[in-house]
């Protein structure tokens, strides 16, 4: 599948299909899919790739996608959090973490990796993950943040009233089998920030959401996913091997 990749003024640089050719992602297969993908289908086809990394069947993948407006309850969810059970379909999804959402200008980044090739280390995985996300926010001219005793990445600016105020804009939550990866992240673009009311978003009442749009940034899905492709290879290793230590 090709897309086009470029640089933020939107100057073609060349397509995600030309950049795996030159070996820059390190043997990892993209996959971009188009449309809006179905949550169950989706989540079955990734599971199956996985246990295929698992058994040396396939090698490992990062597929790009977007869902249809929809809920997620990872293991830690709380009944409570989730604020509005009829607004949207509701999905078990197996993966660490509390409720999410996905949606339309969400990019969703599925991860099937060998993290027992990577180092058999899951905190030094999660970590790369968030490595990525805050690499490739800064790529699209944001600067994203770790918070202690928070799951995902932040951003810190100045609200409407003049004060500072720390909003997500990123969630990280995985899962692993056998020392292989699947589930991922989510980057919010230009979701309708307005269907997060429906959940307490990773059980975090005290802070908001936030997305690149809402930053006032005019960050295309194709400018996203060239600096997710670009910021790779920072935080796994262009060659593929094991994580390296911090």
């Amino acid at each position: 599948m090709r897309l086009d990749w470029g640089i933020a003024n939107g100057e073609r640089q060349g397509t995600v299909d030309d950049r795996i050719t030159h070996g820059a992602t390190a043997g990892v297969e993209w996959r971009v899919l188009p449309g809006l993908s179905p949550y169950a289908e989706t989540l079955a086809a990734m599971e199956a790739r996985a246990g295929a990394v698992a058994r040396g069947e396939a090698g490992e993948a990062v597929w790009l996608l977007e869902h249809p407006p929809l809920y997620t309850a990872g293991t830690s969810a709380r009944v409570a959090d989730l604020r509005e059970p009829d607004r949207f379909p509701v999905h078990i999804a197996g993966r660490g973490g509390q409720y999410t959402y996905h949606g339309p200008g969400q990019r969703v980044v599925y991860v099937m990796l060998d993290v027992g090739r990577r180092g058999r280390d899951v905190h030094l995985f999660v970590t790369a993950l968030e490595d990525w996300v805050i690499g490739t926010l800064a790529r699209c001219g944001v600067e994203g943040e770790r918070r202690s005793g928070r799951v995902g990445v932040w951003v810190a600016h100045t609200g409407p009233d003049g004060t500072v105020v720390e909003e997500k804009i990123a969630a990280i939550g995985v899962r692993l089998r056998r020392w292989v990866s699947f589930h991922g992240m989510a980057i919010n673009l230009a979701p309708d920030l307005d269907h997060f009311r429906g959940i307490v978003p990773c059980g975090i009442a005290e802070h908001g959401v936030t997305s690149l749009a809402r930053l006032g940034l005019r960050t295309t899905m194709a400018d996203l996913d060239a600096a997710l492709l670009d910021g790779f290879g920072a935080a796994f290793g262009t060659d593929g091997l094991p994580l390296r230590p911090r």
